[in-house]
């Protein structure tokens, strides 16, 4: 799937997914701006995509000011002559509970994940409205942002308003031939690393050690180049009629996930919803299509 010609922006490509996403579209031939807050892990970065006979820069810039993505997709443009792939990967994790969480945590993670998609989103927008080729447009959600996690008030509100707006933008800009989708991924990374249940699979992979089926399938988990086909993909030509889509991938799990749709819908006779109506109504016709909270797992046989 050949990538050369193309000039891809990827946030947060310093180290784990975000690298993962810039080495693989610099290997199918894209030009590439690695982004990350340290120096160091950027030039590292771009490093080892130059090493492999991959084209890349570095622009060292916090997300989430639209100045951050601005600079951003003025680099690639005096770099390489233009953009055509934004990857908004740049994330931080604040997690705690909902009573001990402080205003700082929230807005933290809010500046950097939710501002910061809409941010390079919009600056992106702007430049390939421009440019007037069409685009591509892959935005990273969670599935924390799908179906909740406890202690991540902050990251579930930016994930799922990121897919919110992935589903706008799909429509905003579908005249401009410019698609937006959501990757939706699991992997190892220092962001799950501390999660207690992955944490073998999390060790096996550091050992080179292969993953068992119920980790690769079930759950969805691998590493970090296991999600970089689906960038790939959605970077390219053959993707071009994919749009305002949430895909799930880890491990050797490619998954489409729905958009939210009415499960059980039931009217009342002219006379509007009383709390004593729906009281009466809910057991039998509401209660068994009740909605499950978090991720829900096969056990492992």
């Amino acid at each position: 799937m050949e990538l050369t010609g193309k000039v891809a922006v990827v946030t947060g490509s310093g180290r784990g997914l975000g690298l993962a996403y810039a080495t693989e579209l610099a290997r199918r031939g894209a030009a590439v701006v690695v982004n990350d807050v340290d120096a160091e892990v950027a030039q590292s970065a771009v490093e080892s995509i130059t090493a492999a006979g991959g084209s890349a820069v570095a622009e060292v810039v916090p997300v989430g000011s639209s100045e951050a993505a601005q600079a951003l997709v003025d680099r690639a443009v005096s770099e390489f002559g233009r953009l055509d792939v934004l990857v908004n990967n740049a994330g931080i994790l604040r997690d705690t509970t909902l009573w001990k969480m402080t205003d700082e945590q929230f807005d933290a993670v809010i500046t950097t994940h939710l501002r910061g998609t809409f941010t390079c989103t919009r600056a992106a927008a702007i430049k390939l409205r421009e440019q007037g080729e069409g685009g591509r447009i892959i935005c990273i959600g969670s599935p924390t942002g799908q179906v909740g996690n406890f202690g991540q008030t902050n990251y579930a509100a930016a994930k799922a308003g990121i897919v919110g707006m992935v589903r706008t933008w799909a429509m905003e800009l579908a005249r401009a031939q410019i698609t937006v989708n959501a990757v939706v991924p699991v992997a190892a990374t220092a962001m799950t690393e501390t999660v207690p249940f992955l944490e073998p699979y999390v060790t096996a992979l550091k050992n080179g050690d292969p993953l068992p089926a119920y980790a690769r399938q079930q759950l969805g988990f691998g590493s970090a180049e296991d999600v970089a086909g689906l960038i790939a993909f959605l970077a390219s030509d053959e993707a071009a009629g994919i749009t305002g889509q949430a895909i799930g991938i880890g491990g050797d799990r490619l998954a489409l996930w729905t958009h939210p749709v009415e499960t059980v819908v039931e009217f009342a006779d002219g006379t509007g919803w009383s709390a004593e109506a729906i009281a009466d109504v809910w057991p039998g016709t509401f209660e068994a299509s009740k909605q499950t909270v978090g991720q829900q797992f096969e056990p492992e046989s």
